[in-house]
């Protein structure tokens, strides 16, 4: 029988080497990533749903909250109640109409030429007025309320104020007769004229009926918050 010869120094080396495993990878981590973004991708796409759900459907969705939650929902829509919220409003202003105009006034002579007697003005005005309902006025048998539905019968339309803007309303030329002094009251007469025919050309353009407009609107806007789902303003 042969005797096997010492193993070499390298082969010892060899033998005794341990192995060394292969890296291994992180796999569960990622995972873990993977299904948290899914996890918030699922939360946010169901919170927008829920959002959308009750904006479209607002009504069924309080139905289905208050059987949830055990609650009844509340809206006060008792025509007392309605009557009284829409008064407080009160005077409604919903237009102002500005404008600028020059307006002309004159004292003449019935004998004497206006260079002789005569006193003329030329005044610039700059002026506003205001219109809109007084709904202080409104009256029970105006509004007709069938369970979340209403219908409002306004009150005529009005004229608030006219006036002048002071800081922007000036004498632009003024004429007197070489015989006669400038008549101290013939300003005032031509402010007054002015804020008459401002008023007027509001009117004429349409102020009344754009200031009932604007109220419809912004009472329906109210009413709607108060619970109502049908809105009718006239």
């Amino acid at each position: 029988m042969r005797r096997r010869g010492p193993r070499s120094a390298a082969s010892k080396f060899f033998m005794s080497t341990p192995t060394i495993p292969p890296p291994t990878t992180h796999k569960t981590s990622n995972v873990g990533k993977i299904l948290l973004a899914l996890l918030l991708g699922l939360v946010v796409g169901c919170g927008a749903f829920v959002l959308f759900v009750r904006h479209a459907t607002k009504g069924v969705w309080d139905d289905i909250a208050a059987k949830l939650t055990h609650r009844s929902l509340s809206v006060d829509t008792s025509l007392p109640t309605i009557v009284t919220k829409i008064q407080r409003l009160e005077r409604l202003e919903t237009v102002v109409y500005n404008m600028d105009k020059v307006v002309e006034g004159s004292r003449q002579s019935a004998y004497f030429p206006d260079f002789i007697a005569g006193d003329k003005l030329l005044l610039v005005v700059h002026g506003q007025t205001i219109a809109g309902i007084d709904l202080s006025h409104l009256q029970t048998s105006d509004i007709q309320i069938q369970e979340r539905s209403i219908r409002v019968h306004l009150p005529q339309t009005e004229i608030f104020a006219t006036t002048l803007d002071n800081a922007k309303t000036r004498v632009y030329s003024r004429e007197t007769g070489l015989f006669v002094a400038a008549d101290p009251n013939l300003e005032t007469e031509v402010r007054a004229k002015a804020q008459q025919d401002l008023q007027q050309a509001a009117i004429s353009d349409g102020i009344l009926e754009t200031a009932r407009k604007n109220a419809a609107a912004t009472l329906t806007t109210m009413l709607l918050g108060l619970g109502f789902e049908q809105v009718q303003v006239s």
